[in-house]
């Protein structure tokens, strides 16, 4: 039953290769639970439940990952109970045990010179070139990393400066880009026409490709970003995720509606976009305490 509701989270609800790496280990240790306490997953009650919460506490992990895990078991009972045939499970014992509380956390972000020192440097070769196109594309539409690994050239709308987005559960949108990813964009398709080598079954379709010849991972955008930042000598840690924090914070500094940004980031709730506007105010009261004359003097 296990392996029948990850391959509906793969191939029902789309989810990202990462999402389902970890509902495979939250799975895994549900399973382990169940073994050192000799239970049946058919069998357990809520409070075999609850102390599968504790067993995760003891085990050290995270009140964020223990959420994570209470979701993907709430998520596996509802699976097993619709699709478990003639012997489903009674109840959902995780269905009402509630998430733990978890520290409210601002998300860091880059200031706009931080951004233009990150896209400065000219880009000689072609690899070079690819790498500044993922820098910008990750600045200018503000796309998660795995949406900017999926993106093929059929995705493209050149004269619109738009691309088609797979976003979380196979949802699509529109993203959009500017003057200067545009032009990048330019000189890296007519050099990428000019490859010689053989491309990989995915690399005739993939926007971005690797040495390789096919599509992009995910952790080789990362790389990427580790690279840029370590050759441009900011001390501030960033990654793919810190640029799509950095979009939003600057359109909303900017005045743009909130709904807007909603949409452009792809987030089905607004409240996972209101962090942003506590980072602004953030911002602003870092500036004042910086700039005003009595911000910090003792009285």
């Amino acid at each position: 039953m296990l392996e029948s509701f990850l391959q509906y989270l793969k191939h029902v609800r789309h989810f990202s290769e990462h999402t389902l790496a970890a509902y495979t280990r939250d799975l895994g240790m549900y399973q382990q639970y169940l073994e050192e306490a000799g239970l049946r997953s058919r069998d357990i009650s809520p409070g075999e439940a609850r102390g599968f919460v504790g067993w995760l506490s003891r085990r050290g992990l995270s009140s964020r990952s223990i959420n994570r895990a209470l979701s993907a078991l709430r998520g596996f009972f509802r699976f097993a109970r619709s699709h478990g045939g003639e012997s489903p499970p009674p109840a959902n014992p995780f269905q009402g045990i509630r998430s733990l509380k978890t520290p409210a956390t601002l998300p860091s972000f880059l200031l706009v010179e931080e951004v233009e020192r990150l896209v400065a440097p000219p880009a000689v070769s072609f690899w070079e070139l690819r790498d500044r196109l993922i820098l910008e594309f990750l600045y200018a539409t503000g796309c998660r990393v795995s949406e900017l690994a999926g993106m093929n050239l059929t995705d493209l709308d050149i004269s619109a400066r738009s691309i088609r987005v797979r976003g979380k559960g196979g949802k699509e949108r529109l993203a959009f880009f500017g003057g200067p990813a545009a032009a990048v964009l330019k000189e890296y398709l007519l050099a990428r026409r000019a490859l010689a080598f053989t491309r990989g079954p995915q690399g005739g379709k993939a926007l971005l490709i690797n040495r390789r010849g096919g599509r992009i991972t995910v952790r080789g955008i990362q790389g990427i970003v580790e690279k840029a930042l370590r050759a441009s000598g900011l001390a501030k840690p960033a990654s793919p995720h810190t640029f799509r924090h950095s979009f939003a914070t600057h359109l909303l500094a900017r005045g743009r509606d909130i709904r807007l940004v909603q949409e452009l980031l792809g987030h089905a709730n607004l409240s996972s976009t209101q962090v942003y506007t506590h980072l602004d105010i953030e911002r602003l009261a870092e500036e004042y305490r910086l700039a005003h004359p009595h911000a910090r003097r003792e009285r």
